[in-house]
């Protein structure tokens, strides 16, 4: 399977460009709903996870709380160490049953911290979506109801911008100057290169 990693920094838009390769028939595969999947009621993630942290870790219903997990592991970097080293090896395992899974020439995974998290080497072509700080603290503060320097702590724990461009294979520039219909004639362009690089890969 020919797999194209979609990637940028947080408030990018994303989810916005996989929904017109979706639109285009191309199945995206999203790392972070596989990362929630991982640790639901029953599996032996959240079993791990409640032992070690202890059983005030999940909610009422048995699911893991998500943002209580996320402050401890956010002040204890060996927390934070356990934790990636549980979850990691099976959402990547996941990622790529589920790109296997796919019907097409090829798929898409997005994975926000693709180049954070060395997992490059899972696809065969980087997508980078690409804006500028301004715009990235503007959007997430407006959808995610946080503070500047939250959204800006978040930046900084992220690859920076100018690497995440040199890594990349292709360029999607995504700022709010950006209509619907140049996004998405950007969008059929990269969509028939993909054709084309998938034709070539089997």
């Amino acid at each position: 399977m020919f797999i194209v990693g979609l990637t940028g920094g947080i408030g990018s838009g994303k989810s916005t460009v996989a929904q017109h390769f979706i639109e285009l028939g191309v199945a995206c595969i999203d790392a972070d709903q596989t990362a929630r999947e991982v640790v639901l009621p029953g599996t032996t993630a959240l079993k791990a996870i409640s032992e070690h942290f202890g059983e005030s870790i999940l909610l009422t219903d048995g699911s893991l709380d998500r943002r209580q997990l996320r402050d401890k592991v956010f002040a204890d970097e060996q927390a934070r160490q356990w934790l990636n080293d549980l979850l990691h090896p099976l959402i990547r395992q996941r990622m790529l049953q589920q790109c296997q899974e796919t019907i097409g020439p090829y798929c898409i995974l997005m994975v926000p911290l693709l180049f954070e998290n060395n997992l490059r080497s899972l696809v065969q072509r980087t997508l980078v979506i690409d804006v500028d700080e301004a715009t990235q603290i503007r959007r997430t503060m407006r959808r995610d109801n946080t503070t500047e320097a939250q959204v800006q702590a978040i930046i900084s724990s992220q690859c920076p911008r100018q690497k995440r461009l040199t890594l990349a294979d292709d360029i999607l520039f995504n700022g709010d100057n950006v209509t619907s219909e140049q996004r998405q004639i950007a969008i059929n362009k990269l969509h028939q290169s993909y054709l084309s690089l998938a034709a070539q890969h089997t």
